[in-house]
């Protein structure tokens, strides 16, 4: 796994800067329903790992909570700051958090654990900051099954894509295998499975062309722009067809309007 984790870090470092601009608009959209499961309110302390541009971080800070962020890519951490100058965004590692037992009232990841090599162990990490009583809220995209715009690029994929090419082993796309593997896995590291909130939540993903999403997923994403990158001219090109092929079956008025689905899921350290 630890290939695994510089190929995300050095894919992050070179495309932190395209994320506010590409991804921004799907992500962001998922923060309110975080931040509810997770029940943050005025003065919590809220560490917000995997931290990007830093959205999660300052959406607490308006709720009255005190935000620190973390995130393993140097270039994110500084986009970051320079974001929410008023909050402290630290690098550092989701599996071996720089921070005492019992600090945090609240632990969030938004879309985070996907990016690490071992999500288990970020999850023992986060029961481990964490104050008895608090939470930690995480959210993470849902199989193709329930996620329209994922089952657009993994059907592309799976259909032109040549899936044998040299790419570090990673967790699975879709974490855990489902809804019942999520309390199971969360009891592992010590917390209480009974207590937690799963929801599925989707959003519209606009966009103002057919070529836009695998443009996004070839120039500014990490995983799936690393098997893009490793595809024949011509795979790439029926892979780029049949996605937008897809997406202007969601044409609206002058763009495209893209159901994405995640899970938002919420969970109590006793």
């Amino acid at each position: 796994m630890e290939s695994f984790a510089k190929f995300e870090h050095e894919g992050w470092q070179r495309v932190a800067g395209k994320y506010d601009s590409v991804w921004a608009r799907s992500t962001r959209q998922f923060i309110p329903s975080l931040l509810d499961a997770a029940q943050v309110n005025l003065n919590m302390s809220v560490l917000d790992v995997g931290s990007g541009p830093g959205y999660v971080a300052a959406a607490a800070a308006e709720r009255g909570a005190i935000s620190r962020g973390l995130d393993f890519s140097r270039e994110m951490v500084a986009i970051a700051q320079k974001m929410f100058p008023r909050i402290e965004f630290c690098e550092g590692d989701a599996q071996n958090l720089p921070f005492t037992d019992v600090t945090f009232d609240r632990v969030l990841a938004n879309f985070a654990l996907l990016h690490v090599s071992d999500p288990e162990r970020a999850c023992a990490e986060a029961f481990r900051v964490l104050k008895p009583g608090g939470k930690f809220g995480f959210t993470v995209w849902a199989a193709p099954e329930e996620n329209p715009y994922a089952k657009i690029i993994d059907d592309a994929i799976q259909a032109h894509a040549d899936l044998e090419v040299n790419l570090p082993a990673g967790p699975p796309h879709y974490l855990f295998s489902g809804r019942e593997e999520f309390p199971r896995a969360l009891e592992r590291v010590g917390f209480d499975g009974a207590s937690m909130i799963f929801k599925l939540h989707t959003i519209q993903w606009n966009v103002l062309t057919a070529r836009y999403p695998f443009d996004a997923e070839r120039d500014a994403g990490v995983r799936t722009a690393g098997l893009l990158a490793r595809q024949t001219s011509e795979r790439l090109r029926a892979i780029q067809l049949a996605i937008d092929k897809s997406v202007r079956r969601y044409a609206k008025g002058d763009s495209f309007s893209i159901p994405k689905a995640a899970y938002v899921i919420a969970v109590t350290k006793t």
